[in-house]
This record gives C-alpha cells, sequence and structure tokens, in this order.
C-alpha cells in the first residue's frame, strides 16, 4: 500500500449519475485487477473506496456511481485537481486460478474492475467472455470499451430495453467458471449456478488496509477482511 497524491486530468460523466476519472500518478502499488483506492476528500472523516477500472504507469482510472456526498464532492472535480489516495488495497483477482475461458460477470458499477481483468487475461493468453447487467438501456456503459477488446459481450437489461431481457443469470448457461463484481443479490444468484469462480465483494470500510476490522465477514475458514483478504473471495469460501 502505498499514499499517492494524483492529479485529475478527465472526470466527466458517462451514464446518468456515472463518471469516469482519470487521474496521472504513481501506480507501482497496483499488482491485480480488482484492488482499490481509497481517496481522501474534502470535510469527510472516513475516505472513499473505489475500484480501480484500468491502470498503466502513467496513472490510472476509477469509475463511480453518485450515491452520497462523498461521490458527489467527486463528480464536481475538475482536471488539474490532486487527490490523496490510499493505493494497491485488496487482493485483487487471481489470473493463475483462471481457466482459459472465464466468464467475467459484472452488474451496474461492478462492472469497471473487470475491464482491467480482461485486458490481463487476454494478455495472459486466456479468452475471457463477459455479462453485463443493467436496469435499462440509458445506464449502459463500457460495453464499446469491452468489445474493442475483441471479447464476445453479452448485455442484459432488467426492462428489456437493450440487450437481453431479464438479468445476468438469464446470459449463463450454468456451471461456467466466473469472476464476478456487483450487487450481493447478484453476486448470489451468479454462485448459486457458477461452478467456481472469484466474487468482488462491498462492504462499509473504515480504514481500508484491515487496521479496524470493520468490514470483517465470515467464511468457511473464519473470519475475513473485505478490505484486506478480499475484496475478492473464492466460490468455495464463501458463505451466504
Amino acid at each position: 500500500m502505498n499514499q499517492v497524491t494524483y492529479t485529475i486530468t478527465d472526470n466527466r460523466e458517462i451514464a446518468p449519475g456515472v463518471y469516469r476519472m482519470t487521474l496521472t500518478g504513481d501506480t507501482g502499488a497496483i499488482t491485480a485487477p480488482g484492488q482499490f483506492i481509497n481517496i481522501a476528500l474534502d470535510d469527510l472523516f472516513l475516505r472513499r473506496p473505489i475500484s480501480v477500472c484500468d491502470w498503466d504507469d502513467k496513472g490510472l482510472v476509477i469509475i463511480y456511481k453518485v450515491v452520497g456526498k462523498g461521490t458527489g464532492q467527486m463528480s464536481g472535480m475538475q482536471p488539474g485537481q490532486a487527490l490523496d489516495c490510499l493505493v494497491g488495497l485488496g487482493n485483487g483477482y487471481d489470473i493463475a486460478a483462471c481457466p482459459q475461458a472465464p466468464v467475467l460477470v459484472g452488474g451496474g458499477v461492478g462492472v469497471p474492475p473487470l475491464y482491467g481483468l480482461a485486458k490481463r487475461l487476454i494478455a495472459s493468453g486466456r479468452k475471457p467472455s463477459v455479462v453485463l447487467g443493467f436496469n435499462r438501456a440509458d445506464e449502459i456503459f463500457y460495453d464499446m470499451e469491452f468489445a474493442a477488446l475483441g471479447v464476445n459481450v453479452t448485455v442484459t437489461t432488467v426492462d428489456g430495453s437493450a440487450g437481453m431481457k431479464g438479468f445476468v443469470t438469464n446470459a449463463l448457461q450454468g456451471g461456467e467458471y466466473v469472476c464476478a463484481c456487483g450487487p450481493e443479490p447478484m453476486l448470489k444468484a451468479v454462485h448459486k449456478i457458477a461452478s467456481g469462480g472469484q466474487f468482488s465483494f462491498e462492504a462499509r470500510m473504515g480504514c481500508g488496509f484491515g487496521a479496524c476490522m470493520g468490514c470483517s465477514c465470515q467464511t468457511v475458514a473464519g473470519p475475513k477482511r473485505i478490505c484486506k483478504d478480499g475484496p475478492i473471495l473464492t466460490k468455495e469460501e464463501i458463505l451466504w
């Protein structure tokens, strides 16, 4: 974990209430897709954890949804502003554990970390496919970016206004190895039909690096901290 001051180079809305922010600065602490940063914001005691969408040696991209005061403050930030971040938090997805053709399953703002994962799976010689779930057509984002990587992309919408009508599970046959990120009801439904996989969980975090124990959850191996031992848990260790 490093503490890094990033400079915002772009911050724009890509779907209703969903923003894409590009930051320049040191990314040496980021070692795996699915890790997150923890952002300090003015007049807020706790930092805000946001997953890394993608990164290179010059900076990183995050995608966030405005849901409260912190993300609301972020949505108004302009290029040139600085952000104080804790970087390289969480365990990330284990690419070596993935089979040749894993299915990446994302719901809403669970989609972003799967983009960085897809790029690195492809670089490792694997051939992932992607299922993205949204409530309606105007909420869809990053489907074209995934398609540009050359992967097969299936979009589902609950109301049927775009892609396949229904939930992400409607696009799965059952028995797939999945890498999933999204709301807990989605993760639970995917977990039920997947043969194996890695699941990224959200939790309210106090510190973001395992000191406060505030985001602990029970697993088959006992308590684990979502911020440090996670946010990625394997299918076999998850207890609902």
